[in-house]
């Protein structure tokens, strides 16, 4: 599986795979534990194992689509927020803001739906988006856990 793992405190997660598709349910895993602590209920939990598996997906299908690559995540919380951040240094994304539209895709061939950017936004509080083409693109999301998500 080729990961590193470097955790500095217990609030703070840091871990690099490569990008294939089996490492998505490694990350889900990972940040399923790092979250337990925040004590989530079962759907705050599943909507961040979600999230966290479109994000990671989206770095292995259009990021590195014909290569492989390190897909690097990132996970940090302060109180009752959990920051995710899942970078690569693929493709990148030319328009982002097209790219978040619900329905777009750039590889309809390959029967992708085209709701990765929209099944983040759901389920987590902020999204927010930054990518450079040939040089790769980070996602960070955050989610509140509890009551005083809102």
């Amino acid at each position: 599986m080729n990961c590193l793992t470097n955790v500095k405190n217990t609030n703070e997660l840091r871990a690099e795979f490569m990008s294939k598709s089996e490492n998505e349910s490694f990350a889900r895993m990972i940040v399923a534990a790092f979250v337990a602590p925040l004590d989530p209920t079962i759907e705050e939990l599943s909507d961040i194992r979600t999230a966290v598996s479109e994000a990671v997906t989206n770095s292995i299908v259009h990021g590195y689509s014909e290569k492989k690559g390190c897909i690097y995540l990132e996970c940090y919380s302060r109180d009752d927020e959990i920051t995710i951040v899942v970078k690569d240094y693929g493709k990148g994304i030319a328009d982002v803001a097209k790219a978040r539209e619900p329905m777009f895709t750039t590889n309809p061939d390959m029967e992708r739906s085209g709701m990765g950017f929209t099944v983040m936004e759901t389920f987590m509080d902020s999204v927010d988006v930054e990518s450079i083409v040939g040089v790769g693109t980070k996602v960070m999301m955050k989610r509140r856990i509890g009551k005083n998500r809102f």
